[in-house]
């Protein structure tokens, strides 16, 4: 059966409207709130629905104090703050003025919880201008939303939106392989699969000019599958050779809010080892399909349990991979096929460090079901510092049947037969010797990561601004913009000419 690769799931739309009546939900939601009162989950999900529905996005610093209180006791008690003047996301030394503002607020917290320092701080960042306290009072919550030089407060560990479904569903992840239909690949030197679209993007012509030889991309996902030895230690295998592959953990696999215990690199959902699949696999004499940048570095994290960042250890992995990654001076690429339907403060910030260090973040446009019919762009693809990617099928600029479109699109990579929905790109499987499909905006995020590789590798000299201009011009509609599919299908061979 194919993998869904869900970055969001419809049936989202669905459980909502089981649990209450959209018509209840009233404008302006201080009408229904109860100035004093902890909200119910319920109560809590009608503000969120109503804001993604009005403005896309979920502004918690902004909020009634007693829905963003609600919602910091729901989630762990956990609220995240992020200091400093407006857009002073990070700072690799701390000013004196950002540690007063930072000492001001533990001493706000500490009062008003009455409790001490380290007994109240679950995170208190090196890099990046923020931390996480616990926090039970209204009162503490109404107080930091009056303070000088907070920029954000949000809380982390509220996950119950998507909780009920993601739970169940374990979002994208899929171990199972799939037998590939011999129309969608054809046999290439020396006996590896190439997966039918990449001719489409002209990805075969373009490596008569680059392979990715010398670029290192980073994956932020789920992992690598121990059980897929071309992804480890066959990575250098036929026509692949001279290049490595690191993996790494830092998704926090426990139910306590202060846990260190990183669980590791090893991937337990599947989505991950996909993601590397359609990046790097090798080009060798396996019959197995082809990444696109097949002589490229790999170097993936582990940041998240799933595609979905609906976890307070999910955001922190993310984060702290994005942080990671931004340090290594090897680092071109980063690739994040994974998200949430609003913006999460921590990672935010992590990706305007990681940005700031010239890093090219390419992410997932968003996939999900019927929840497209009303939500655009996900984060962080919705950020002006990431380029937002999308997939559509082969008649056209028809988006896939589970992708998401808008105006912060940038690029699009055709991955879906338009006659037959569980007709994706084929990758790797999650063992040896198994094949699988990989489909949404999530194959189409790993690919241009994939091509951007190609490109770079072809200018190694040229900056993050200069090969991005580059994957622009090669762009269908370019020097134009479509205002649901950005530049539209990229040309690799134009690109790296």
């Amino acid at each position: 059966m194919k993998k869904v690769a869900f970055l969001l799931l419809g049936l989202l739309v669905i459980y909502s409207c089981s649990k209450e009546n959209p018509d209840e939900i009233v404008d302006g939601n201080a009408e229904i709130l109860d100035a004093q009162k902890l909200l119910s989950v319920k109560e809590v999900n009608q503000f969120i629905e109503n804001e993604l529905k009005t403005t896309g996005d979920v502004n918690w610093t902004e909020a009634p104090a007693n829905v963003l209180w609600s919602a910091t006791v729901h989630g762990g008690e956990v609220l995240s703050i992020g200091y400093g003047e407006e857009g002073q996301s990070f700072a690799v030394q701390k000013s004196a003025e950002l540690l007063n503002a930072k000492e001001n607020i533990f001493s706000i917290i500490a009062t008003l919880e009455n409790t001490k320092k380290q007994d109240m701080v679950v995170s208190d960042d090196d890099i990046l201008n923020v931390i996480d306290t616990r926090v039970t009072s209204l009162e503490t919550i109404e107080t930091l939303q009056k303070t000088e030089k907070v920029r954000y407060l949000e809380p982390i560990g509220y996950n119950l939106y998507l909780e009920p479904v993601a739970e169940k569903s374990k979002l994208g992840c899929d171990q199972n392989g799939a037998n590939v239909n011999s129309n969608d690949y054809r046999v290439i030197s020396p006996n590896s699969w190439l997966p039918w679209n990449f001719d489409i993007h002209k990805i075969t012509e373009a490596w008569n000019y680059s392979t990715g030889a010398g670029i290192t991309v980073g994956l932020i996902d789920t992992g690598l599958s121990t059980g897929q030895n071309l992804l480890g230690s066959s990575f250098n295998d036929g026509f692949s050779s001279g290049r490595s592959v690191q993996r790494f953990g830092t998704y926090i696999d426990s139910p306590w809010w202060w846990s260190n215990n990183v669980d590791g690199p090893n991937d337990r959902c599947g989505h991950g080892t996909s993601m590397a699949a359609a990046i790097a696999a090798p080009r060798n004499n396996d019959f197995m399909p082809v990444g696109v940048a097949y002589n490229c570095n790999l170097v993936s994290y582990r940041g998240t349990a799933d595609v979905v960042l609906n976890d307070y250890h999910e955001r922190k992995g993310v984060s702290n991979a994005l942080k990671a990654l931004g340090n290594r001076g090897d680092v071109k690429v980063i690739s994040m096929s994974i998200g949430y339907p609003w913006s999460i403060g921590n990672v935010k910030d992590a990706v305007r460090y990681a940005y700031s260090r010239g890093k090219m973040l390419i992410a997932a446009g968003g996939t999900s079901t019927s929840f497209t019919n009303w939500y655009g762009v996900i984060f962080p693809a919705s950020m002006s510092e990431t380029v937002a990617v999308t997939g559509i099928k082969d008649n056209g600029y028809n988006r896939c049947d589970i992708c998401h479109d808008g105006n912060k699109i940038d690029f699009t990579i055709v991955m879906q037969r338009a006659g037959n929905s569980s007709r994706n790109v084929p990758v790797l499987g999650f063992n040896g010797g198994q094949r699988d499909y990989v489909s949404g905006s999530s194959v189409a995020t790993a690919m241009t990561a994939g091509i951007a590789a190609l490109v770079w590798s072809r200018n190694p000299n040229m900056s993050r601004n200069q090969v991005l201009e580059k994957l622009k011009r090669s762009g269908e509609f370019y020097p134009n913009r479509s205002s649901k599919f950005g530049y539209g299908n990229i040309n690799a061979l134009k690109a790296v000419q």
